[in-house]
Protein backbone atom coordinates (compact mmCIF):
# COMPACT_ATOMS: atom_id res chain seq x y z
CA UNK A 1 0.00 0.00 0.00
CA UNK A 2 1.24 3.18 -1.02
CA UNK A 3 1.99 5.65 1.81
CA UNK A 4 -0.03 8.24 2.08
CA UNK A 5 0.83 12.19 1.09
CA UNK A 6 0.70 14.99 3.57
CA UNK A 7 -2.93 16.25 3.79
CA UNK A 8 -1.45 19.91 2.91
CA UNK A 9 0.67 19.06 0.04
CA UNK A 10 -2.47 17.17 -1.71
CA UNK A 11 -4.22 20.62 -1.02
CA UNK A 12 -1.17 22.83 -2.16
CA UNK A 13 -1.45 24.99 1.22
CA UNK A 14 0.62 26.08 3.64
CA UNK A 15 0.17 24.19 7.30
CA UNK A 16 -0.63 27.95 8.58
CA UNK A 17 -3.62 28.12 5.80
CA UNK A 18 -7.07 29.27 7.23
CA UNK A 19 -10.43 27.28 6.71
CA UNK A 20 -11.16 30.00 3.48
CA UNK A 21 -7.62 29.22 2.00
CA UNK A 22 -8.49 25.20 2.05
CA UNK A 23 -11.68 25.28 0.83
CA UNK A 24 -10.77 27.48 -2.50
CA UNK A 25 -8.14 25.21 -2.92
CA UNK A 26 -10.18 22.26 -2.49
CA UNK A 27 -12.74 23.29 -4.83
CA UNK A 28 -10.74 23.88 -7.35
CA UNK A 29 -8.78 20.77 -7.27
CA UNK A 30 -12.09 18.97 -7.39
CA UNK A 31 -13.40 20.84 -10.07
CA UNK A 32 -10.62 19.83 -11.63
CA UNK A 33 -10.54 15.81 -11.22
CA UNK A 34 -14.15 15.18 -10.38
CA UNK A 35 -14.77 11.70 -12.05
CA UNK A 36 -17.83 13.26 -14.17
CA UNK A 37 -15.45 16.13 -16.03
CA UNK A 38 -12.98 14.11 -16.95
CA UNK A 39 -12.22 12.06 -20.07
CA UNK A 40 -13.05 8.32 -19.73
CA UNK A 41 -9.32 7.06 -20.39
CA UNK A 42 -8.37 9.59 -17.57
CA UNK A 43 -11.13 8.74 -15.22
CA UNK A 44 -9.34 5.74 -12.92
CA UNK A 45 -6.64 8.28 -12.22
CA UNK A 46 -8.85 11.23 -11.97
CA UNK A 47 -10.93 9.11 -8.87
CA UNK A 48 -8.02 8.09 -6.81
CA UNK A 49 -6.86 11.90 -6.77
CA UNK A 50 -10.67 13.16 -6.26
CA UNK A 51 -10.75 10.66 -3.20
CA UNK A 52 -6.94 11.75 -2.18
CA UNK A 53 -8.01 15.18 -2.01
CA UNK A 54 -11.44 15.20 -0.85
CA UNK A 55 -9.98 13.05 2.39
CA UNK A 56 -7.28 15.49 2.49
CA UNK A 57 -9.94 18.78 3.57
CA UNK A 58 -12.49 16.29 5.05
CA UNK A 59 -10.00 16.52 8.09
CA UNK A 60 -8.09 19.73 7.48
CA UNK A 61 -11.78 21.63 7.51
CA UNK A 62 -12.51 20.34 10.89
CA UNK A 63 -10.90 21.51 13.62
CA UNK A 64 -10.73 18.83 16.13
CA UNK A 65 -9.67 16.28 13.33
CA UNK A 66 -6.73 18.72 11.90
CA UNK A 67 -5.65 19.61 15.56
CA UNK A 68 -5.28 15.72 15.82
CA UNK A 69 -3.34 15.43 12.39
CA UNK A 70 -1.29 18.41 13.21
CA UNK A 71 -0.04 16.75 16.40
CA UNK A 72 0.58 13.08 15.13
CA UNK A 73 -0.10 12.65 11.35
CA UNK A 74 -1.77 10.26 9.64
CA UNK A 75 -0.83 8.29 12.68
CA UNK A 76 -3.22 10.83 14.73
CA UNK A 77 -6.25 9.38 12.52
CA UNK A 78 -5.64 5.72 12.98
CA UNK A 79 -8.95 3.76 14.34
CA UNK A 80 -11.31 6.66 12.08
CA UNK A 81 -13.49 4.53 9.55
CA UNK A 82 -14.50 6.45 6.30
CA UNK A 83 -17.84 7.32 7.46
CA UNK A 84 -15.58 9.33 11.05
CA UNK A 85 -13.21 11.32 8.83
CA UNK A 86 -16.50 12.72 6.52
CA UNK A 87 -18.67 13.16 9.65
CA UNK A 88 -20.02 16.81 10.12
CA UNK A 89 -18.22 17.98 6.64
CA UNK A 90 -20.24 20.72 4.91
CA UNK A 91 -19.46 19.39 1.04
CA UNK A 92 -22.69 21.53 -0.44
CA UNK A 93 -21.75 25.07 -0.33
CA UNK A 94 -18.10 23.39 -3.02
CA UNK A 95 -20.63 21.89 -4.70
CA UNK A 96 -23.33 24.09 -4.95
CA UNK A 97 -23.54 24.38 -9.06
CA UNK A 98 -21.26 22.03 -9.96
CA UNK A 99 -22.14 19.85 -12.53
CA UNK A 100 -20.81 16.86 -11.67
CA UNK A 101 -22.49 14.19 -9.33
CA UNK A 102 -21.05 16.69 -5.99
CA UNK A 103 -21.48 15.39 -2.77
CA UNK A 104 -23.05 11.74 -3.44
CA UNK A 105 -20.00 11.11 -5.50
CA UNK A 106 -17.95 11.42 -2.29
CA UNK A 107 -19.53 9.05 -0.48
CA UNK A 108 -20.03 6.55 -2.93
CA UNK A 109 -16.38 6.45 -3.61
CA UNK A 110 -15.37 5.59 -0.26
CA UNK A 111 -18.18 2.88 -0.07
CA UNK A 112 -21.22 4.43 2.12
CA UNK A 113 -24.65 6.45 1.52
CA UNK A 114 -25.67 9.59 2.03
CA UNK A 115 -29.39 8.30 3.40
CA UNK A 116 -30.38 10.78 0.12
CA UNK A 117 -30.96 9.04 -3.62
CA UNK A 118 -29.26 11.08 -5.97
CA UNK A 119 -30.87 13.93 -8.63
CA UNK A 120 -29.56 12.07 -11.29
CA UNK A 121 -30.20 8.11 -10.75
CA UNK A 122 -31.79 6.42 -13.18
CA UNK A 123 -34.70 5.32 -11.08
CA UNK A 124 -35.25 4.78 -7.04
CA UNK A 125 -32.58 2.53 -5.07
CA UNK A 126 -33.82 -0.38 -3.84
CA UNK A 127 -34.65 0.16 0.05
CA UNK A 128 -33.40 -2.27 2.67
CA UNK A 129 -35.34 -4.98 2.89
CA UNK A 130 -38.38 -5.50 5.97
CA UNK A 131 -39.37 -8.77 7.30
CA UNK A 132 -42.77 -9.55 9.04
CA UNK A 133 -43.99 -13.24 10.26
CA UNK A 134 -47.38 -14.13 8.26
CA UNK A 135 -49.42 -17.56 9.74
CA UNK A 136 -51.39 -19.89 7.21
CA UNK A 137 -52.53 -22.98 6.93
CA UNK A 138 -51.36 -26.01 5.70
CA UNK A 139 -54.19 -25.49 2.66
CA UNK A 140 -52.81 -22.22 1.93
CA UNK A 141 -49.15 -23.16 1.60
CA UNK A 142 -49.81 -25.73 -0.48
CA UNK A 143 -52.51 -23.67 -2.85
CA UNK A 144 -51.30 -20.23 -2.37
CA UNK A 145 -53.34 -17.13 -0.96
CA UNK A 146 -52.87 -13.45 -0.98
CA UNK A 147 -52.72 -12.31 2.49
CA UNK A 148 -52.75 -8.39 3.54
CA UNK A 149 -50.55 -7.47 5.93
CA UNK A 150 -49.80 -4.16 8.62
CA UNK A 151 -45.91 -3.55 8.48
CA UNK A 152 -44.37 -1.16 10.83
CA UNK A 153 -41.32 0.90 9.59
CA UNK A 154 -38.84 3.57 9.97
CA UNK A 155 -39.66 7.08 8.30
CA UNK A 156 -37.70 10.30 8.69
CA UNK A 157 -39.62 12.42 11.25
CA UNK A 158 -41.87 15.05 9.39
CA UNK A 159 -41.32 17.56 12.05
CA UNK A 160 -37.41 17.37 12.56
CA UNK A 161 -36.25 15.16 9.09
CA UNK A 162 -34.63 13.11 11.10
CA UNK A 163 -32.00 14.89 13.09
CA UNK A 164 -33.75 14.46 16.52
CA UNK A 165 -34.28 17.87 17.82
CA UNK A 166 -37.09 19.82 17.83
CA UNK A 167 -36.86 22.56 14.95
CA UNK A 168 -35.13 25.64 15.89
CA UNK A 169 -33.86 24.59 19.16
CA UNK A 170 -29.57 24.13 19.64
CA UNK A 171 -27.74 21.16 18.95
CA UNK A 172 -24.28 21.30 20.26
CA UNK A 173 -20.69 19.60 19.31
CA UNK A 174 -20.08 16.91 21.94
CA UNK A 175 -17.89 18.08 24.06
CA UNK A 176 -16.75 14.90 24.94
CA UNK A 177 -15.37 13.36 21.80
CA UNK A 178 -15.23 17.05 20.32
CA UNK A 179 -18.08 16.12 17.62
CA UNK A 180 -15.60 12.83 16.22
CA UNK A 181 -18.29 10.25 17.46
CA UNK A 182 -15.12 8.17 19.48
CA UNK A 183 -13.17 8.33 22.29
CA UNK A 184 -9.80 6.98 23.36
CA UNK A 185 -9.25 3.75 25.68
CA UNK A 186 -6.50 3.38 27.28
CA UNK A 187 -5.51 0.68 29.45
CA UNK A 188 -2.81 -1.33 30.85
CA UNK A 189 -1.49 -4.21 30.02
CA UNK A 190 1.33 -7.33 30.17
CA UNK A 191 2.79 -5.91 26.38
CA UNK A 192 2.45 -2.08 27.51
CA UNK A 193 -0.66 0.08 27.41
CA UNK A 194 -3.06 -0.38 24.45
CA UNK A 195 -5.32 1.90 23.06
CA UNK A 196 -8.62 1.54 21.69
CA UNK A 197 -11.12 3.21 20.02
CA UNK A 198 -14.61 3.06 21.33
CA UNK A 199 -18.02 5.42 20.53
CA UNK A 200 -18.75 7.57 22.39
CA UNK A 201 -20.83 7.17 26.03
CA UNK A 202 -22.18 11.17 26.30
CA UNK A 203 -23.26 11.42 22.42
CA UNK A 204 -23.65 7.68 21.76
CA UNK A 205 -21.20 8.18 18.63
CA UNK A 206 -23.26 11.13 17.33
CA UNK A 207 -20.58 13.60 17.87
CA UNK A 208 -23.66 15.58 18.94
CA UNK A 209 -25.55 16.89 21.70
CA UNK A 210 -28.91 17.48 21.54
CA UNK A 211 -30.64 20.38 23.87
CA UNK A 212 -34.14 19.86 23.34
CA UNK A 213 -35.61 16.69 21.65
CA UNK A 214 -38.20 16.62 19.05
CA UNK A 215 -41.27 16.36 20.89
CA UNK A 216 -43.12 14.33 17.88
CA UNK A 217 -40.29 11.30 17.61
Amino acid sequence: MAEKRDYYEVLGVDKTADEKEIKKAYRKLARKYHPDVVEEDKKEEATEKFKEISEAYAVLSDEEKRSRYDQFGHAGMEGFSNEDIFRNVNFEDIFQGFGGGGIEDIFDLFGFGTGRSRSRSSGPRRGSDIYTEVEITLEEAANGADKEVTVRHDVFCPVCDGSKAEPGSEVETCPVCGGTGQRKQIRQSLFGQVMNVVQCGECNGTGKIIKEPCHNC
